[in-house]
């Protein structure tokens, strides 16, 4: 049997961050960490359609930063500001009225973050398209962004079979084992009529492409600029 190690977990020592970045005495840890599990599980329900790749919570000594990395920004702010408004109202109160505040950064690449990746496949299977169509059309446009490699498995009654199975698909190369490759996980689960589909994406990135700075695509190389005449 192959050992199954998740990909972010594997490097955070290495090139990866923790999403929850606090600390807290054996006493609180219980409080703060049922805390962090609500208010994730809040923010992916409210905004389905906001394209939510994840969550940072940041604790300070009476106060949380919740960060919100996002492909639709404008979905998640509102008109005026409203629903950032409500948010905040709500997590304040399962954080037992500690201040809050909701940052929010722009995934410029969603088509490079697994996490949004996976949910596309699910959305899609949602919607009564093919899973195998599906899952090769986003193998194709993730590595016309640019991506060295990328790997889909789906798995569940696919097709409305009897008998569940899984099926997967890959690109590219993808070194699991290679710790300072920057290899990005996402899961994603796709409730339809016969039952849960569950999709898992394995990413490779560009090599020098961080969460903070994702890399655009560009076909063609940007033209020097003119040289002005002595």
């Amino acid at each position: 049997m192959g050992q199954k190690v998740n990909p972010i977990g594997y490097r955070l020592a290495v090139n990866r961050e923790w999403r929850s970045r606090w600390y807290a005495s054996p006493k609180e840890l219980p409080e703060f960490l049922h805390a962090d599990l609500k208010i994730r599980a809040y923010v992916k329900d409210k905004l389905k359609l906001a394209a939510v790749a994840k969550i940072v919570i940041e604790r300070a000594w009476n106060s949380i930063r919740v960060t919100i990395y996002t492909a639709r920004p404008g979905i998640v702010i509102g008109r005026k500001g409203t629903e950032i408004e409500k948010m905040t109202e709500e997590i304040g109160k399962m954080a037992c009225g500690k201040s809050v505040k909701i940052d929010i950064q722009e995934i410029k690449t969603p088509e490079l973050d697994a996490q949004l990746v996976a949910e596309n496949v699910a959305l899609q299977i949602e919607r009564r398209i093919s899973f195998r169509r599906a899952m090769k059309k986003s193998i194709q446009t993730t590595m016309d962004f640019g991506a060295q490699g990328i790997k889909l498995r789906c798995a569940g009654r696919l097709g409305g079979a009897e008998i569940s199975r899984a099926e997967w698909y890959r690109e590219g190369k993808i070194p699991l084992h290679t710790l300072r490759q920057a290899i990005d996980y996402g899961f994603a689960e796709a409730n339809t009529v016969y039952g849960k589909i569950g999709i898992k994406c394995w990413l490779c990135k560009p090599e020098g492409m961080t969460d903070a700075q994702p890399v655009e695509k560009r076909d063609t190389p940007a033209p020097a600029e003119p040289v002005p005449a002595q």
